[in-house]
């Protein structure tokens, strides 16, 4: 069964999302490491039953990648929303077959790509062009190549994932997408007015209480 594999927060620097992790969550988000292949780098920790947050950003002692950044990083409009704060941006998933997925998905997952960092490495699917799948409503599809999840290697900081939802204008058309990936089941589906922008919204539970988390640009 395919599983919620982490949530992804954006930032302008690694810095500037450390600064608002802390802010919200009242963690201290550990150092990650450096993707050479995607040009950026990140902070990690668990969020329980096998899940993370990653604090993701673009690595400014990298070289210029071959290709788009992952996480529709280069585009001008992401990284002025991000210059104002930091925001959740998109989710992922894993599961055992990436290739059956590439096959059976509604929508497309990306070209099925292997990556590494330091001793972990996986296939996940990425744009062409370093998009988001639906805006980020749709989640990245990844298969690690490991015997238990990475993230039980990473700090537990007492932050818990209470629920995900999505807010969406066309949720029947989001539902059938997200039933032909295996994943309907990792996430609650509302509708929304045509008037209002679809956004991804997720629910911690910390130690001062639970916080919502969401895609909202600010």
């Amino acid at each position: 069964m395919n599983r919620l594999d982490h949530l992804v927060i954006a930032a302008e620097t690694l810095q500037q999302g450390v600064d608002y992790i802390r802010s919200v969550l009242a963690a201290e988000i550990p150092k990650g490491g450096v993707h050479k292949t995607m040009g950026t780098h990140n902070h990690l920790m668990q969020l329980g039953n096998d899940a993370y947050i990653e604090v993701i950003a673009i690595n400014p002692e990298a070289a210029l990648p071959q290709q788009p950044r992952w996480f529709n990083l280069d585009d001008s409009l992401m990284r002025a929303s991000l210059h104002r704060q930091p925001r959740l941006i998109t989710w992922v998933i894993n599961t055992t077959d990436i290739k059956a997925m590439d096959r059976d998905s509604a929508f497309p997952i990306g070209i099925p790509t292997e990556l590494s960092r330091d001793a972990l490495s996986w296939q996940v699917g990425l744009t062409e062009d370093g998009r988001l799948l639906a805006n980020g409503l749709v989640p990245y599809v990844i298969q690690w190549h490991t015997e238990q999840h990475p993230s039980r290697s990473m700090a537990d900081l007492g932050c818990r994932l209470h629920s995900l939802e999505i807010f969406h204008n066309r949720p029947d058309w989001l539902r059938s997408t997200l039933t032909s990936m295996g994943a309907d089941h990792l996430v609650s589906i509302h509708p929304l007015p045509d008037t209002e922008t679809p956004y991804l919204s997720a629910n911690i539970e910390t130690s001062s209480g639970l916080v919502n988390l969401n895609s909202k640009p600010v």
